[in-house]
Parts: structure tokens; sequence; C-alpha cells
């Protein structure tokens, strides 16, 4: 009885665990779209007149899951979703996180979320376009020489009241494949920020780090003075000519680079009578040509035949050679300039709008919006979230994302194999037809039938190509060193000669057996060679 009562207090207190665990994860998420129903009426299109795309609720292809498709191509596009409440990036850990599938490819566009601040009095939803100012933008984007995973901070200046857009600098690259990819921003309360592709780490930062950001959230203490000038006088040659340096006697700058080559003599033979190129002697003047209209008629050129064995035609020439007493325009050596003072710069005056910052002063995340224009369509977005716990968007990496990605991964593994084994098969398709002409060639015919052995083992054996392939190289270098450096020759030996026996006006036993070599020779099964 004991030990039943231990028994259904521990299933109690596992249950209690359970039931906060689930309450602490719905409490650290803010908003989150799976995208399983519709979007109508939950997320609202943009109606500006920019926006032609045409958003679908649409499965990701292979899988029973939906998400928010990018249905057309060439098109800009525009959708938001307002929060029931503002997110407050000030206090604690904010997860930002979604997925992304690139169904077509990438090579032209954005498949990147703009998280927006609270907007103007008045604005409305289906007004959203891209001019409604945002907090954070992050998600890839690649077209040209840009390929990225975006990360950018709309920070505004305490001292100026501008709002300056802060570049994540070295972000991660876009992954090339056409998997669902999901994409993490994690905002920490020291100033962190790690960006994650699939969970895995590729980039962490400082927001107070001129080193992270491109400009820096802080302003440099300091800034060129715009009003300074640069002094008439200043000097900024490192080196200037020599003014004590005179000319050499014996320069001459207008001797030519080249001069004739007093030394050449003609070559013997050369037909100095004979031009270069001589009228085509088999051409003849079109019918329909009119001398009026299209002028006199003359014949084709062509090369002088009498030329392709002499050692040149026409008038000979001295070549020319280049002339040793040849130096160029002379100027004087260069020295240190003793009146230089470096590049000038402006004096450096204090900031104006310099401010010492502890912390981001992050604007709240009032919408989600996506806005982009891409030439690919394919582009599915799904499981969007907004968490204050990134255990919380690990779980759901975990749970939503990696078994649709795990499946995707296989077959693409699948079809890379495949498409490799039909590579591969080509490639051997045409090495064994180039090898069935190797085998062809009239030096290589007394081991045709060994070549012809070595392919029809490769071809049973596709595994072997590469052997055959050396096999037959070893065979023709064989042949080749052989007609190069002769073969061993044989020794002379002497014999004595045979009476000729004859019976019956049968020929000799040696007829007989020549006879019999062409029988069997004649007999013997020709070979075949692919006609493919």
């Amino acid at each position: 009885m004991m030990i039943m009562r231990r028994y259904a207090l521990l299933l109690l207190l596992a249950f209690a665990s359970l039931q906060l665990l689930c309450f602490a994860a719905d409490v650290d998420v803010v908003f989150y779209d799976s995208f399983e129903e519709s979007f109508d009426g939950r997320w609202i299109v943009s109606d500006k007149d920019d926006y032609k795309g045409v958003w679908k609720h649409s499965k990701s292809e292979g899988h029973d899951d939906y998400g928010l498709l990018v249905s057309e191509m060439a098109q800009k596009y525009a959708i938001v979703k307002e929060l029931d409440e503002a997110v407050n990036l000030k206090e604690g850990t904010t997860v930002l996180q979604f997925e992304t599938r690139l169904q077509s490819g990438l090579e032209c566009g954005g498949a990147y979320l703009k998280y927006l601040r609270p907007q103007d009095a008045g604005w409305k939803p289906n007004e959203f376009d891209n001019e409604s100012p945002y907090s954070i933008m992050f998600g890839p984007d690649k077209c040209g020489a840009t390929n990225k995973v975006h990360f950018i901070l709309r920070h505004k200046n305490p001292k100026s009241g501008e709002y300056i857009e802060h570049h994540l600098k070295y972000p991660p690259s876009v992954p090339s494949d056409k998997l669902t990819h999901v994409f993490t921003a994690i905002l920490k309360p020291d100033n962190e920020v790690s960006i994650l592709v699939d969970g895995e780490e590729k980039k962490k930062a400082s927001f107070l780090s001129a080193e992270d950001f491109e400009p820096p959230l802080i302003p440099s203490k300091t800034i060129p003075d715009p009003d300074d000038k640069k002094p008439e006088d200043w000097d900024e040659r490192a080196k200037i000519p020599d003014p004590g340096a005179v000319k050499p006697e014996d320069w001459d700058e207008d001797a030519h680079m080249e001069i004739e080559d007093e030394e050449a003599v003609k070559p013997e033979g050369w037909l100095d009578e004979e031009p270069e190129e001589i009228d085509d002697p088999e051409a003849t003047k079109p019918e329909d040509w009119d001398d009026e209209e299209d002028g006199e008629w003359e014949a084709p050129k062509i090369e002088n035949p009498k030329c392709e064995t002499a050692p040149g035609c026409g008038e000979w020439k001295r070549p020319m050679k280049r002339n040793p007493a040849y130096k160029g325009k002379w100027s004087p050596p260069l020295i240190d300039n003793p009146s230089y003072k470096g590049i000038w710069k402006p004096q450096e005056i204090p900031n104006p709008n310099y401010f010492e910052l502890e912390k981001p002063d992050f604007d709240p995340i009032a919408a989600i919006g996506i806005e982009i224009w891409t030439m690919q369509d394919g582009i599915l977005f799904d499981n969007i979230l907004i968490a204050k716990n990134d255990k919380v968007a690990e779980s759901y990496r975990e749970t939503t994302w990696k078994p649709k990605f795990e499946v995707e991964k296989e077959k693409q593994k699948a079809e890379d194999e495949a498409a490799d084994s039909a590579r591969l098969a080509d490639f051997q398709r045409k090495v064994f037809d180039v090898l069935y002409k190797v085998a062809d060639i009239p030096f290589l015919s007394k081991y045709k039938h060994q070549i012809l052995d070595l392919i029809e083992h490769a071809e049973t054996q596709p595994n072997l190509t590469i052997g055959v392939l050396v096999s037959i190289v070893v065979i023709i270098l064989t042949i080749f060193f052989k007609l190069i450096f002769g073969g061993k020759k044989q020794p002379i030996v002497e014999k004595k000669p045979e009476v000729a026996e004859t019976s019956n006006g049968e020929g000799s036993s040696g007829e007989k057996a020549e006879e019999a070599e062409k029988e069997e020779a004649a007999a013997a099964p020709r070979r075949r060679r692919r006609d493919n």
C-alpha cells in the first residue's frame, strides 16, 4: 500500500512539472504562426500599387505542412501582421525565428522579415510598404555580389533624433540549396546578438562594438572639422625631382627604340617580284554584276601559291632590332622632399552627435512584415516565432523544422547520388566508344583482340574503367617505344633444306600445315565492334 502511494505521488509531481513547463513555455512564446490555417484575415496584404505579387497558402513540396508562399516570379510582395501587444526588446532575452524554403532557389531577391516599430498615428496595415519604419530587419538576401543573412538594427540617435541603419558586419551567407532552413536571432540582455542558421551559431556580435556593426551604434567622440581647409603652401609630395641633376651629354632623347638590323641578309630564294596575294584565277564575275551600279568588278584575292615554298615574297626589308643607344626621355632622379609635410587631414573636433550608451535603445516590435522584391517564386515562409527564451525556440526547431529538414536532406542525397551515377555512366559510355575506335587503329591490329577483351570486361564491371584505360595506355606506349627504339632482334638460325615428299599427288606436309592454319583462322568468329 505504501509503495502504491509513493508511485501516485511521483506521478502527481511529474504531471505538475509537465504542466508547469508547458505554462512557462506558453508564457515565453510572444507570437507564433504555423500557417496551418489560411492567413486570410490574420495577415494583411498591402494595397500599394507597387506590390502585385500574389501570396498563397500552400503546402511545402513533399510535406503536408503549410506555409506562406511567394507564388510569382519578378514581383514585389508586401504583407503584414500586427501583434496583439508590442514586444519590449529592452527586457530580458528576445528570440526572433522563422523558417524559409527556397523551393526554386534564390538568384536575386530577398527572403527576410521586417519587425516593425509602432507606426505613426493613422497608419493602416494595408498601407505597408518599404517606407514603413522597422526596428529590426532579419533574414536571407541574395543578388549579384550580395549573399548574406541580414541583421539590421534601426536605432535612434538621442542627440540628433535621427534613425540610422546599423548593419551587422560579416553576416553568414545564405544556404544555396532548396531545403527548409530556420533562421534565429537571439538578442541577449548583455548587449550580445547571436545569429543561428539551422540551430548552429554562425555569428556572435556586440551591439556596442564598432567592430561588429557598420556604422557603430556609438558614434566616435571626434569628427573631421568640416570647416578646416588645407593651407596653400602645404606640400604633400614625399619625393621631388632632384633640382641639381643634369642630363648626361651622351643621352640622346631622339634615338629610336628600334633600328634596322644591318647584319641581316636576304634569304636565298626570296621572290622579290612576286606579290604575297594574287587574284583568284578561278573566280568569275557574277552574271548579275552591274558595273554602273556595283562598280568595276575585281576578283577576290588569294595567297600566292608560289610563296608557300619560298622563304618570302615582295620587297624584302631588313628586320628591326632594339636600338642599344635608346634611353628614352631623360628625367631627373627623385629625392626626398625637404618641404614634405605628409598627407593633409582636417583637424578633429568634438562630435556634436556623440553619446555614450550602456544598452541599445531598442524600439518595441508592434508588427511583423514581409516586404521583398524577388526574381524567383517558390519562397515559402513558415513557423514565425517571437519568444523570450532561447530554449523555447530550440524546442520549436526540434519539433517543427528538424523532421522536415531530415526528410528533405535524405531525398536530396538520393537525388544527388542518382545524378552522380548518371554522369558516371555517361562518362563511361563515352570512354568505351573512344576505346572501340582505338581498337580499330591499324598499328594496334596485333593487339586488337586483347584490347577488345579488356573493354568487354570493363563493360560488365564499370568500376574497372580506369584500370582498363591504364592497360590500354600501357599497350600503346609499349608499341610506341618498339616503333621508336626497335624490338629485340631474333637470332638467325640456318635450317637444313628438307626434301619434299609427295604421295598420290598430295602436297607436302608444310603446305598441309599452312592450309590447316588458314582454315582455322577463317573458321574463328570475328569479334563485332560496338555500333554505339
